[in-house]
């Protein structure tokens, strides 16, 4: 429980739930006939609604981004210290909302939803979704929530994947994209890391097939693993040294395969209390939408072409020791906008915190973000 809620929290909140009965189409061509996403909101909507912004969340991430859900909380939401008032993302200013994406297991429709047709839970039969249909869902709950166009839209890894999704897809409907820490598209690696997780899930004999609800069980084991090997990927070798180096539990040498430095306890700890926490077959669609995540692939594999259907200004921010998603990915980005005549800021920022950096309030990060957010009010005279 906090001590007391600081007075640049936003406080305790309440998540909501839209519901949609208007069928969705999927890119992979099935569709859902109704869905419901869970979504939370900070700050006020101004008259005009001119002032909203959008948080799109990375892989493992969901609508709790900032304050509390109760007094009883002992952490805030996952990006409480880039949101609230003051805060680089200032809910004096701006009204934002962040939502659990589509085949998210955090309340919005996915895996573990009951499905119309069984009366069961979706398991494996949930549809694979793309970043484009995370997007098409955004831009409905924005109607729903009767905003025209966003100030902007942001968002960090897989986040960010989508804030440039949208400046492709809806480019009249927002005025920024900010992309922090994200790629145009995966490398092989980083398909190759996605692989070996889904891998250790679907072989878990108490996967079934992804219908493991079914059985009153949970692929625990698998999905353990997965986070462990995911959890390797976010930190850089300098954050593992200066947090763990060689240090050791006991003493005492065990001379077994039990844990016995802190990183392989930190590990075990981070990895069982995401199996519990985490639903499998989430973990299975997100990454694979992570895999699919090309939209250059639609424009003769040409990202300024692509990037040249976008109209609204973009920041892009990398970190110098992130390797999953390296400084030379948001190049890339960066060169295909200024090739489409783009209006576009890029930050290197030195951290050795690794892809996790984007989570984490870096003072010279949180004060180019702040700058930049406080640019975008000014611009749009809120």
């Amino acid at each position: 429980m906090p001590q007391a809620i600081p007075a640049n929290s936003v406080g305790v909140v309440t998540p909501q739930i839209a519901s949609f009965n208007e069928p969705l189409e999927l890119r992979s061509g099935k569709v859902l006939e109704r869905y419901e996403l869970v979504y939370e909101t900070y700050g006020q909507l101004n008259a005009e609604k001119s002032n909203a912004i959008l948080i799109c969340h990375a892989l493992s991430g969901h609508h709790h981004a900032a304050g509390y859900h109760s007094m009883e909380d002992k952490k805030p939401g996952w990006w409480d210290s880039c949101i609230g008032p003051g805060k680089a993302i200032d809910t004096n200013k701006f009204f934002v909302i962040c939502l659990n994406n589509l085949g998210g297991c955090h309340g919005s429709t996915g895996p573990t939803s009951i499905n119309p047709e069984t009366n069961e839970p979706y398991g494996s039969d949930f549809p694979m979704v793309r970043v484009r249909d995370w997007v098409e869902s955004q831009a409905r709950l924005a109607d729903y929530l009767g905003i025209e166009k966003f100030a902007a839209v942001v968002g960090g890894s897989l986040g960010g994947m989508q804030a440039m999704r949208w400046a492709i897809q809806y480019p009249e409907r927002l005025h920024y994209s900010v992309v922090i820490a994200s790629a145009p598209k995966l490398s092989a690696q980083n398909i190759a890391f996605n692989e070996v997780a889904r891998n250790v899930i679907m072989k878990d004999p108490e996967f079934h097939n992804g219908h493991y609800l079914k059985h009153s069980t949970l692929p625990k084991t698998g999905l353990m693993q997965a986070r462990m090997l995911a959890h390797l990927t976010y930190l850089s070798d300098d954050a593992m040294g200066e947090k763990f180096g060689r240090h050791m539990t006991s003493e005492n040498v065990n001379y077994d395969y039990t844990p016995e430095f802190e990183v392989e306890s930190y590990l075990h700890y981070q990895g069982n209390k995401f199996s519990t926490t985490f639903d499998a077959n989430t973990y299975l669609l997100m990454t694979k939408a992570l895999d699919y995540f090309d939209p250059a692939q639609y424009y003769e594999d040409d990202l300024a072409k692509c990037l040249g259907h976008a109209q609204c200004k973009f920041l892009v921010v990398s970190f110098t020791t992130d390797w999953r998603f390296p400084p030379e990915r948001s190049e890339e980005i960066v060169d295909a906008l200024i090739e489409a005549d783009k209006n576009v800021v890029y930050a290197k920022v030195e951290s050795e915190k690794g892809h996790d950096a984007f989570l984490i309030p870096i003072p010279r990060y949180v004060k180019l973000f702040s700058a930049y957010m406080n640019r975008v009010a000014e611009e749009l005279s809120l």
